[in-house]
């Protein structure tokens, strides 16, 4: 199973004048787990590709930020 939400704990000197963030995060494209484009992937209608800004319901991934409840709907 892969998350699309990487984190890593960066490394904080004794010597820094602020305290870092204890954890970063990152977002990682969807299509870096897809090797190919499978047949007959499920779409989006028309309308509703236009607002996702992708045709395949595979590829959709909107960005929410890391302190956001994370939702994953399709504005319509």
């Amino acid at each position: 199973m892969y998350t699309l939400r990487k984190s890593y704990m960066p490394y904080s000197s004794p010597f820094d004048p602020c305290r870092p963030l204890p954890k970063k995060t990152y977002v990682t494209p969807p299509n870096l787990y897809i090797g190919y484009q499978p047949a007959n992937l499920p779409q989006f209608s028309p309308k509703e590709a236009l607002c996702a800004g992708t045709l395949w319901k595979a590829f959709y991934d909107p960005y929410y930020s890391p302190y956001e409840k994370m939702k994953r709907e399709v504005v319509e």
